[in-house]
């Protein structure tokens, strides 16, 4: 069985699917509170 190195695994993929996972996150976040805040006018 081969020992494990930490810190030698290539996980530049990784990275970057976490950085458009975080970016599609906020994204939609901030577009449900834009709709929240537009049906509160709305409905006011």
């Amino acid at each position: 069985m081969a020992d494990h190195k930490h810190g030698e695994m290539d996980i530049s993929v990784q990275e970057k699917t976490f950085d458009g996972f975080m970016k599609f996150t906020t994204r939609g976040v901030v577009v449900i509170i834009v709709a929240l805040i537009l049906l509160a006018l709305v409905n006011a």
